[in-house]
Formats: C-alpha cells, sequence, structure tokens
C-alpha cells in the first residue's frame, strides 16, 4: 500500500467524522445540522493541511483556492459531505476526497498551474432532510428559489430559513452566493457510479455525457368507500384496484421501450397513499408518485403521455375519477463535449478500462453545467449499492479517478 493510497483512507475517514468505514446503522449527516458542519470543519482542517485559503460563502458552502494569480480564473473540483439517513460514506465523500487528492498529487509531483485550483464543498446535496436537493450549487449558479425554500419544513417542523440561521447561515444574503461567470472556467466531479454499469462492464472509469433528470407525476384517484363485507363484488368502485395495473403498466412498458430506444429511460411507481388505509373499508382516494427518467427529453416526456392516456382509459372502464399532474418537467442536462472528450482521453491514456455513459442520478455538477463547462467522473461502487450503510468504494478506484483528474488539469491548467 502506498504512501498516497494511506493518505488518502485517512482523510475519507477524517470528513466521514469516524474511525471505521464499518459502520451498521450508516452516516446521517443532513443538511444544515450540527453534524454537516463538523464534516465542513474537517474539510477545513484538510485544505489549511494542503496550504490552501479557506472560506465560507454566504450560503454555507466552504471553498479551498491554490491561488496562482488573482488574474486567473478558477477551475473548480467539488462535490458534498451531506447524506441521507443511514447513508453511505462514498456519496459526495469520495467526490471531496478526490478534489483534494488532485491537489495533494500535484503539490507531491512539484507541478505549479498556470489557473487557479478551487475544492468546492456544497452544503445541502441531498433532499432527504427538506425535500430540495442541491441548494449550494443552485446558490452558486444563481437559482435559488427563496420563495419555495421559505416554505420547507423537516419531518420535525424546523424550517429550512431557520436550519440555515443556526448552520450560520443569514437568510438575508443568501442571494448574495451567486459567483460571477468569469470567475470560474470549469468545474469537475468525481462521483460514485450508484449503479452496476461500470462493475458489470469490468471498467474502472465512467466519463458522463448526460444527466437524467425527471418528469413526475402524480395520479389522483378517486372512488368510493364502502363496507368490504357487505358491498357486493360488482357494485364497487374500489380506488385501489382499479389503479393497480397502472403499476404494472409502468414497468412493462419501459421494458418494452428499451428494447427499441438506443436511449435508456427507466420508470417507477415509487410512492403510495391510500385511505382511508382500513381493513374493512374499501379503498376511496388512491394517491401514486410516478418517476420517469432519461437524458433524451422527448422520449420521457413521451412516456408520460403514454401513462396519462392509460389512465384515461381506467377511468372510463373502471368508472373511478383520475387527475394527473406533472410534479417535475426538467430538461436533462448535457455536460462539455469538449470536457468529455479530453476526460475519455485522460482516463484512457491512463490505461484503465473506460465508458462514456450517462446518469440516472443528479448531482451537484448538473447545476454547475448550466453556467460554465462540466465534467462527471464515476468510480464503480460495490453491487451498485448506494444511500446505504454498506456502500462502498474502493479507495485504488477513487485513486484512479484521481489520476485522470490530475492528467486532464495538466493539460488544461498548465503550460
Amino acid at each position: 500500500m502506498n504512501e498516497f493510497h494511506v493518505w488518502l483512507e485517512e482523510k475519507l475517514l477524517e470528513l466521514n467524522l469516524t474511525k471505521t468505514m464499518n459502520v451498521p446503522d450508516g452516516f446521517s449527516r443532513l443538511s444544515f445540522t450540527e453534524e454537516e458542519k463538523e464534516a465542513h470543519q474537517q474539510f477545513k482542517n484538510i485544505a489549511v493541511e494542503l496550504e490552501l485559503t479557506t472560506y465560507q460563502d454566504v450560503i454555507g458552502n466552504q471553498w479551498a483556492l491554490w491561488e496562482v494569480s488573482p488574474d486567473e480564473k478558477i477551475i473548480a473540483m467539488g462535490s458534498h459531505l451531506d447524506t441521507v439517513y443511514g447513508g453511505g460514506g462514498y456519496d459526495g465523500t469520495a467526490g471531496i476526497l478526490a478534489a483534494f487528492g488532485v491537489i495533494k498529487l500535484m503539490k507531491r509531483e512539484g507541478f505549479v498551474p498556470k489557473k487557479n485550483l478551487a475544492v468546492i464543498c456544497f452544503v445541502s446535496e441531498e433532499s432527504a432532510r427538506f425535500a430540495v436537493s442541491t441548494v449550494g450549487s443552485k446558490a452558486v449558479i444563481g437559482k435559488l428559489n427563496k420563495e419555495e425554500m421559505a416554505k420547507l419544513q423537516d419531518k420535525d417542523g424546523i424550517y429550512l430559513k431557520d436550519a440555515m440561521e443556526s448552520f450560520g447561515v443569514k437568510w438575508d444574503l443568501i442571494d448574495q452566493a451567486e459567483v460571477p461567470e468569469e470567475k470560474i472556467e470549469r468545474f469537475l466531479e468525481l462521483h460514485i457510479e450508484q449503479g452496476t454499469i461500470l462493475e458489470d462492464a469490468g471498467a474502472q472509469i465512467g466519463i458522463v455525457s448526460g444527466i437524467a433528470c425527471p418528469v413526475r407525476l402524480k395520479v389522483q384517484v378517486k372512488g368510493h368507500a364502502n363496507h368490504t363485507g357487505t358491498t357486493p363484488m360488482n357494485e364497487r368502485k374500489d380506488a385501489f384496484a382499479a389503479i393497480a395495473p397502472l403499476i404494472t403498466f409502468v414497468r412493462e412498458e419501459a421494458l418494452k421501450w428499451n428494447e427499441t430506444s438506443d436511449v435508456p429511460l427507466v420508470a417507477t411507481v415509487s410512492t403510495v397513499q391510500l385511505k382511508p388505509n382500513a381493513m374493512n373499508v374499501i379503498p376511496e382516494e388512491v394517491e401514486l408518485g410516478i418517476d420517469i427518467r432519461s437524458v433524451d427529453d422527448e422520449l420521457k416526456r413521451t412516456f408520460a403521455r403514454e401513462v396519462t392516456a392509460f389512465c384515461s382509459d381506467i377511468e372510463r372502464k373502471e368508472h373511478v375519477m383520475i387527475k394527473v399532474e406533472t410534479l417535475v418537467d426538467n430538461d436533462s442536462v448535457m455536460l462539455d463535449d469538449r470536457v468529455h472528450e479530453n476526460l475519455l482521453e485522460a482516463s484512457r491514456t491512463k490505461g484503465y478500462k473506460t465508458l462514456s455513459m450517462n446518469s440516472g442520478a443528479g448531482h451537484d455538477v448538473m447545476n454547475m453545467a448550466l453556467k460554465w463547462p462540466a465534467g462527471l467522473i464515476f468510480i464503480p461502487c460495490r453491487d451498485g449499492l448506494s444511500h446505504h450503510p454498506k456502500e462502498h468504494a474502493e479507495i485504488a478506484d477513487v485513486e484512479k479517478g484521481i489520476r485522470t483528474m490530475v492528467y486532464y488539469l495538466k493539460n488544461e491548467a498548465g503550460e
């Protein structure tokens, strides 16, 4: 085991505020909590060790800057340190570790970039606490919806605004977190794949070309409640039984579409609410949530229209009332072609088996890519498991990602 490998393992533990990565209940560093703040302090400690200048912006993001000239633009790298409830220690954290690893390697090799480098630790990437994601990176690009955010509460009734104030963020100033376009040149993020494409292919590095943002539907069904023991079967308006075929339809249609489409699509009936939810009462109201994703925006929107049409058929046949509402309809984010090609070249030049691929999950890079050229590097995670205590990535794979980024940056920020 080389010295750099040992350093990476040590810093991974420090960023996770732990002495072992074997934590049966996982990590719960939720947005704007003391646990997230403590992890940010570890970020600052490592930055100071690497002789970087640190500061916190007005939304709570941590910055670590290797400034070679105030006149030069910044090539930024980064990710996040917050987690879901009982999450793993690599989602986000591996990206922060890798960014520091890039600077550690460059300094050890005596390489001095011609452009400024920065590591950004974005605050509140996960939506686990307040049902809003990528808060820190949205603020950096000037895309926060402050009015909507002011309404958000966690499960304990704590408002996001109050949590941010307790974290040390001044609510009235968060609009000032936006970074001018001319300050940053490009952005890179390393992340665990959170899937099995790399693992199944025996590949070591994935370079992402697009991020599949979702269409999300809410399907509300209204039938008629009655006694389960006394109501004849042919006289019922059972909302749950009526809509049940939709669940199979979504899965089977998505499988069918993937047989003929060059671009993957995934669709999931992922939430259900049932009223009155009593053993002896026929279900009167059902609400389903459907998540549809593809980097092909027309494909996912066409699929959503098919779902709506299927619901209309059910409504006619079952004599129930069905309302389909679009909750989210976001364009997918395509990453910069030049950055993508150069990262592919860097990884393959280093001798790693490399795939060009898409991401089915959102990351901070999808916001940064709306304002600056951006790239996303995937490394494998064991069995594709993420948001789980057993989430795991090999340090050797983190190191491969680092060496890919170093090769890329030496070309982009060197002579």
